[in-house]
């Protein structure tokens, strides 16, 4: 899942993955839905983190 994205993804790319604006992407990673960290400026997000966060969140 998610084989083009490297293992540290961008907020960017989590917008991308995830399907969601900026705003959101930033809710979830304020509120720790989503676990990331700061690099400087830029958050950094692992991958698996999102993919468990997808995992988590399905209904199926």
């Amino acid at each position: 899942m998610f084989n083009e994205y490297n293992d540290m993804v961008t907020v960017d790319e989590l917008c991308e993955m995830l399907r969601i604006g900026k705003n959101k992407a930033y809710e979830l990673l304020r509120s720790g839905k989503v676990g990331g960290f700061h690099d400087g400026r830029l958050w950094m997000i692992p991958k698996e983190v999102v993919i468990s966060y997808i995992m988590n969140n399905s209904k199926i």
